[in-house]
């Protein structure tokens, strides 16, 4: 029988060293496909390219790889390496490890849980794995035995349709676990830093840091990260609120 196939990709490019511990990690659980963008693209999100064309590189194997990278967004990369790419449907779909965080309201702007949920849209089982470390040299290694753990239970059980996993680690601390929690309801400060380029001309570059407004709860990834815990945040790509249907209605008085 065939390998199962893994398809990986991240918003950080694939030169990024994240992408490269991932491909370490889950290699011997099939048949690797790297599909990345070749520049970093965070905070994209969904964000898919319409008005330019894409191009298409292969790279060198790695570690038993095959790699490939894209002009585009992580979207793009699911997308091409889904119709053009890969030679089956891949049994599972691998995002990370992402250099920062993605807890709390952090899924709704990442270009990693933005390849997630195209995975998942097109149902494919998906995980996306993030280290709180922006750190370029950030190290790894005490993720490897969860993202093991995960990757291996998720690709010989799937995940339910229309669901994909959102895992966080702490950076710089033993791991103590992992914790199936709900993302906390948060904000970012969303400060921009204000500079005089030489010509005079200001511009800006957006910094903050993310706010948790429920520090007190005990059931969100803020909380367990805080705590040295990794978190595990099952999402769903449905937005719908079906529960607001009828107030819904009411309010427009339909």
């Amino acid at each position: 029988m065939d390998k199962p196939l893994i398809l990986i990709s991240n918003d950080d490019g694939i030169e990024a060293a994240g992408i490269h511990s991932l491909v370490d990690y889950v290699k011997e659980y099939g048949d690797v496909w790297v599909v990345a963008p070749d520049r970093p693209h965070s905070g994209q999100s969904s964000a898919m390219t319409v008005n330019q064309p894409l191009h298409i590189s292969q790279k060198p194997d790695y570690n038993g790889a095959h790699m490939f990278s894209v002009s585009g967004t992580p979207v793009d990369c699911v997308k091409l390496a889904y119709h053009t790419i890969l030679p089956r449907i891949p049994d599972l779909m691998l995002s990370g490890i992402n250099h920062g965080s993605n807890a709390g309201n952090s899924i709704i702007y990442s270009g990693t849980m933005g390849a997630v949920m195209e995975a998942t849209t097109i149902g494919i089982p998906a995980v996306g794995y993030s280290l709180l470390s922006h750190s370029p040299n950030a190290d790894f290694s005490e993720t490897e035995r969860f993202i093991r753990h995960i990757t291996s239970r998720v690709l010989r059980h799937g995940l339910p349709a229309g669901i994909c996993l959102n895992v966080n680690f702490p950076a710089d601390v033993k791991i103590e676990g992992m914790k199936v929690v709900r993302a906390a309801t948060s904000h970012w400060t969303e400060e921009f830093q204000e500079y005089t380029d030489p010509h005079g001309h200001k511009f800006y570059w957006l910094k903050g840091r993310i706010i948790n407004e429920e520090p007190e709860a005990e059931d969100t990834d803020l909380t367990w990260l805080d705590r040295g815990y990794a978190t595990i945040v099952p999402a769903r790509v449905n937005q719908n609120a079906l529960d607001c249907l009828q107030s819904t209605a009411d309010l427009l008085d339909l």
